[in-house]
């Protein structure tokens, strides 16, 4: 697991080394550049930080490259098929100087050429020059689900990429400038889908794509794409064969998985999807399995149903064997917000990547590998906007004059905060806006928090205009193409693959790991358990039922002989995070300040008496406005970190800190 940096026919080797040495969290253990200048004029450079897994020798340095140095490569992620693609490559002739994963990339590229991808099982992210022509080619990729990140900037001729954004800020040429396209997206989703970025001219290669650059030229195309069956499929398989391959093919992905020279752990939510891979783990090894589950002291809990019961995963732990740390925390969030908004890049308003640094900077003491849920609701169904589309459908069945009065007496209803039933009542009140819309509108629906009401209400007129043109969910109905002959419920699961997961849950988990120098794995989404899954299971048996539709269901029935009835009953757990006891507390004053008016005004880009109309009705009680005021905290934060201050400056203060923090 590494930070990676590079340029062509930009920069010289002083900012290569910047932009490597502000990622110093990605990868404590090594550090190297590489550069070459050619006759022509043009110039690559590679810079990498190393967190070493696989071979811990010097072996493993980078950049690193073939024989006669003809290719290099600069690498984050793991390749989990690794010894068996490195023993083909030996048989073909291919010597090793090191057993790195890495070095097996290198090979397998000059076996295969850019088709090499295909070949890879794991997670990715690598830039490869090829200096065999004499020119420098450049072949970029990420990996199919997008588990590791890659962003890039292009200028005419030149290119410089980065596993994240603050190296490419690094560069003299690139300035902070804020994306109004991307602000609509975030403040319609919490987060902008890849491949914009919250700045202007820096994207993301989206999830299972790849490039080459040559000769100034930049050419991107997909390689992979998960595909499912017609709505009108017959499914070959009984639902007890399935079960039964589920649970092969995920103990495999699990094992493949536990593949390390250094610690490895895993996270232990309530939930069903850390459940079975620790149950999965203990079960591939004779030495206990290190668990960690995170909870918060009582008071945060009043009226948050979200937020797991901490004895849940303590019960299954004993059960298991596990060494399961449970760590109690009660963190500085206003101390915390800024520096982990740095490691984010990108304003990401989930309050989520809290929890998640907090659970890494833990078990950063004792394990340096984690593995994680992440993946198991995409594929197996597990959301409750998965179920609400049973529950829309009987719904946009009933009389019109029913469903305007449910809407009418649901939208009159106070926020319920403080109280068990607030989860519930916002839940409800987000369906009945939905409800009555078509299943495309209905779904993306159910992901917006400003909605484009709340945002017309929220813009200045001169932003109103400015965003005019601008479709906040292009992205989403641009996805449903593909599957648009698929049952809904395979179209919801392709979406969440495609946009959901990639641009948050994937990108926030790398981050927040990567803060705390821990890499986190995800065996649900090994390739064939996830092509498997969606294209021979009937969506019937991922969310079994109608009116009381069971959310992975396939998945449970799988698991039904391995983990406790207490842990297959329970709805979905995350780690979450108590964001109103936060507003209302601990972050009260940081809300007055960065959401004031004087200081909304010097922006320019919303109205200060809606932000003011926010604030007031939420501590009032009237709306739970929580997630909305949180995405505009986060925001400001972004701003003040990355657009007021000179980026490089802040990226070292923040560096620093952080290195202090862990020291």
């Amino acid at each position: 697991m590494c930070g990676i940096a590079g340029l062509a026919n930009w920069g010289d080797r002083e900012t290569l080394g910047r932009m490597t040495h502000v990622q110093g969290h990605r990868g404590p253990d090594d550090s190297g550049l590489w550069e070459r200048r050619f006759p022509d004029g043009s110039y690559v450079g590679f810079g990498s930080r190393r967190l070493a897994i696989l071979d811990l020798s010097s072996d493993g340095h980078m950049p690193m490259c073939n024989e006669d140095r003809s290719v290099w490569i600069t690498y984050n992620g793991e390749i989990y098929n690794f010894v068996e693609l490195r023993r083909e490559l030996q048989s073909k002739g291919h010597c090793f100087a090191s057993n790195t994963d890495t070095e097996v990339i290198i090979h397998l590229y000059e076996q295969e050429g850019e088709d090499c991808v295909h070949r890879l099982q794991g997670m990715f992210a690598f830039t490869i020059c090829d200096l065999r022509s004499g020119s420098p080619q450049l072949f970029l990729a990420r990996d199919h689900f997008g588990i590791k990140p890659f962003y890039y900037v292009r200028r005419g001729r030149k290119l410089a990429f980065a596993s994240e954004i603050k190296a490419l800020l690094q560069i003299p040429d690139i300035e902070s400038e804020l994306d109004l396209g991307s602000l609509h997206q975030f403040l319609t989703f919490l987060w902008v889908p890849d491949p914009k970025t919250m700045f202007r001219g820096i994207y993301k290669l989206p999830a299972a794509h790849c490039a080459t650059f040559r000769d100034g030229e930049l050419s991107i195309r997909q390689y992979w794409d998960l595909r499912f069956p017609p709505a009108n499929a017959n499914y070959s398989h009984s639902e007890d064969d399935l079960a039964d391959e589920v649970r092969e093919r995920f103990r495999r992905a699990v094992e493949a998985q536990m593949v390390s020279d250094v610690p490895i752990g895993a996270f232990l939510s309530a939930g069903l999807d850390s459940s079975a891979i620790v149950a999965m783990m203990c079960r591939a090894t004779k030495q206990p399995v290190r668990t960690y589950t995170i909870t918060f002291p009582r008071k945060y809990r009043v009226g948050e149903t979200a937020l797991d019961d901490p004895e849940v995963p303590a019960r299954l732990a004993r059960k298991l064997g596990c060494e399961n740390q449970q760590i109690v925390v009660e963190p500085d969030v206003a101390s915390l917000l800024p520096r982990l908004t740095w490691h984010m890049d990108e304003p990401t308003a989930d309050p989520a990547i809290i929890t998640a640094y907090l659970v890494c900077r833990e078990a950063w003491k004792q394990a340096t590998v984690l593995l994680s849920g992440i993946g198991g609701d995409e594929l197996f169904a597990g959301y409750r906007k998965h179920a609400a589309h049973r529950w829309a459908t009987a719904y946009r069945r009933s009389p019109r004059i029913l469903r305007v009065a449910i809407e009418r007496g649901l939208d009159a209803l106070p926020s319920m905060r403080g109280t068990a039933l607030k989860g519930s009542v916002r839940l409800a009140k987000k369906m009945a806006r939905s409800a009555s819309l078509d299943p495309e509108d209905a779904f993306i629906r159910n992901c917006t928090y400003f909605d484009e009401e709340l945002k017309s209400d929220l813009y200045t007129p001169e932003i109103q205009h400015q965003l005019r043109n601008c479709d906040p969910a292009a992205r989403h109905c641009a996805y449903f193409e593909p599957v648009r002959d698929c049952d809904f419920l395979s179209q919801m699961l392709y979406l969440d693959t495609k946009i959901f997961m990639v641009s948050l849950n994937l990108t926030y988990n790398d981050k927040m790991s990567m803060a705390s120098s821990v890499e986190v794995r995800v065996p649900f989404l090994d390739r064939e358990l996830a092509e498997f899954a969606a294209w021979n299971i009937p969506p019937s048996l991922k969310l079994k039922g109608f009116f009381r539709p069971r959310t992975k269901y396939i998945f449970r029935r799988a698991m039904k002989d391995i983990l406790p009835s207490e842990v297959l009953r329970q709805p979905k757990a995350g780690f979450a995070a108590p964001v109103d006891y936060w507003l209302a507390n601990d972050l009260r004053e940081m809300v007055d300040d960065l959401l004031a008016d004087s200081n909304i005004r010097k922006r320019g880009l919303f109205r200060p008496e809606a932000v003011r109309q926010f604030v007031s009705e939420h501590r009032g009680g009237a709306e739970d406005w929580s997630m909305q005021i949180w995405q505009l905290l986060t925001l400001e934060n972004w701003m003040r970190i990355f657009l007021d201050a000179p980026a490089r400056q802040m990226s070292e203060e923040f560096r620093q800190s952080r290195e202090a923090a862990t020291a």
